[in-house]
């Protein structure tokens, strides 16, 4: 039987090449091929030219056991993988009649015609595994060669057909070569840079080998994935969940806002829903920025009450209660404006927790005192009120930036404010 030590993966494409259509199979097989266990050490990219496939495929063949390669199984001229890996495979191109009878059926629902070069797609190579496109008419296979000790499996290019095709066809068929399965878990961190991070848990990282801990950055987030390898999940599981109590009674501990929560937002509205809580927002320089984050999770019309862009003063002082003499004294970008913002906004939809954001996104409008990245974020609940000072990338971050760290903080916030409330 084969043994799968290495796998690589060869996207066909010439239109990957120029830039037209974002790569997004290769990671999705990356991810899948890591939890199977699978190492992966080479990613290659090819255009539609036969010479340079037939080369890009007979190296990928030589250094690994198994190749997956997507793209190029279409009807016309130029999709040419499926031919390309039947020559170097020394295998002949054969009607796959079942395949044949499931693209007739599927362009009969939609009410096409039958074309010579529909019919292309069900000649497959000899011998190979067939695997059934639920979603497209191009069906995708593996073909093995067991002399060599290496597989050859080919997928539809579009992820509407090739990510369930890898899902549905491709894993159940790969998890008989392998008994070791990898699995992982993800541990979210808000307000530790990666480096203090790093040098928190710098003995944990260097020590542990099954599972490991690998910090990743995100945009003023931190991602720590935790990783075990075993014969089963629930063994994995728990090497890992041993592994995220141990972080979580270091520093580490208290930047922590979720497991495998996905975003910020998604934790906040989870938190909320869970307590029955809701949330309003002011906002002067995200504007609106708070809100849209959190609409985009599913559910947050049960925790979001309303939010409000007061970006004028005169704003600030009609709808969300901040005094002129506040304003006067302090200026809009001032953690005394920030917290009576958070407190209007609040009020004024009868919300159990009021956020707001007040600075200066730039690349204009700072001063010496108050440069360009100086945001303050509020917070205003019936127990407690508070004012974060941010002082985004020292005065030289781009506006978006400033804005998008902003609202994280925002709702950082919030959900710190959540956990606090019963």
């Amino acid at each position: 039987m084969i043994k799968i030590n290495s796998a690589e993966i060869l996207c066909v494409g010439t239109e990957l090449l120029l830039g037209d259509i974002v790569n997004t199979d290769a990671a999705f097989i990356s991810r899948r091929l890591a939890a199977l266990g699978i190492n992966q050490y080479f990613q290659s990219t090819v255009g539609d030219n036969p010479e340079r496939l037939s080369e890009a495929l007979r190296l990928a063949l030589d250094r690994s056991d198994l190749v997956i390669m997507t793209g190029g199984l279409g009807p016309t001229y130029d999709d040419l993988t499926k031919e390309t890996a039947a020559r170097l495979m020394r295998r002949e191109l054969k009607l796959h009649e079942e395949s044949l009878a499931r693209i007739h059926a599927r362009l009969d629902r939609r009410g096409i015609e039958m074309t010579e070069n529909n019919k292309k797609q069900a000649y497959l190579p000899e011998g190979a595994v067939v695997f059934k496109n639920n979603y497209g008419t191009a069906p995708g296979m593996a073909i093995e060669d067991e002399e060599r000790g290496k597989i050859a499996i080919l997928l539809p290019g579009p992820p509407r057909e090739c990510e369930p095709m890898f899902e549905e066809e491709v894993e159940p068929y790969l998890k008989k070569f392998s008994s070791h399965i990898l699995y992982s878990r993800n541990i979210h961190i808000f307000g530790m840079g990666e480096s203090k991070v790093e040098d928190t848990l710098r003995d944990i990282m260097t020590t542990s080998l099954n599972p490991t801990v690998a910090p990743y950055a995100k945009s003023g987030e931190v991602l720590l994935r935790v990783t075990a390898g075993g014969s089963s999940e629930d063994e994995c599981k728990i090497l890992c969940d041993e592994m995220i109590e141990k972080i979580k009674l270091t520093p580490v501990g208290e930047f922590i806002y979720g497991i495998d929560i996905g975003t910020l937002e998604d934790a906040l509205v989870s938190e909320l829903t869970a307590k029955g809580l809701k949330i309003a927002s002011a906002e002067s320089c995200t504007g609106g920025y708070v809100a849209k984050r959190i609409t985009n999770v599913s559910g947050s019309s049960g925790v979001l009450d309303g939010s409000i862009v007061t970006y004028a003063n005169e704003v600030k002082e009609r709808f969300v209660n901040v005094s002129r003499e506040t304003l006067t004294k302090f200026g809009a970008v001032s953690h005394e404006t920030a917290i009576e913002m958070a407190r209007g906004v609040r009020e004024l939809f009868g919300s159990d927790i009021g956020v707001s954001t007040t600075g200066i996104a730039g690349p204009t409008g700072g001063t010496p005192e108050k440069p360009v990245g100086t945001v303050f974020v509020g917070i205003s609940t019936n127990k407690y009120e508070d004012v974060r000072e941010l002082h985004v990338g020292n005065g030289l971050a781009d506006r978006e930036y400033v804005r998008y760290i902003s609202a994280s903080n925002a709702i950082e916030m919030a959900l710190r404010a959540a956990k606090k409330l019963s």
